[in-house]
């Protein structure tokens, strides 16, 4: 997908971009959703919640680049360490990603057309 790399190699976190990682993203955060989910359904008041919360966005911010991670980073300053991931995950399978973040992009987010390039994506970039 051109325009879709910033020129330090790292992916724009396009709603495209965040679709085709969506699995990678639920896979190495699983454990920081669940117990969050877990705390919810024992308390329902948000506050009591905050420190899981901010687990998960802890994770799913270790995907972007730190440059995407500012605004959290000035309001939430231990998060600043976990901002990386998506260049790695973007240079072991340059190609399998950007096509299928572009197919992605080009049928606005719909999974189902673009089943071709996810299981490309996903053969060279199996989940950890």
């Amino acid at each position: 997908m051109e325009g879709a790399v910033e020129a330090g190699g790292h992916p724009i976190p396009t709603s495209a971009v965040l679709m085709a990682s969506s699995k990678h993203i639920g896979s190495r955060c699983f454990s920081e959703n669940v117990a969050f989910l877990k705390c919810k359904k024992q308390d329902p008041n948000p506050e009591k919640c905050l420190d899981k919360g901010r687990e998960v966005t802890r994770c799913a911010l270790g995907l972007f680049h730190e440059r995407h991670c500012l605004v959290y980073c000035y309001y939430f300053t231990d998060l600043k360490p976990c901002c990386t991931g998506l260049k790695d995950l973007h240079q072991r399978c340059t190609k399998e990603m950007d096509a299928y973040a572009g197919c992605m992009y080009y049928n606005t987010n719909e999974f189902d057309l673009c089943r071709k390039e996810q299981q490309e994506f996903q053969k060279a970039c199996p989940l950890e």
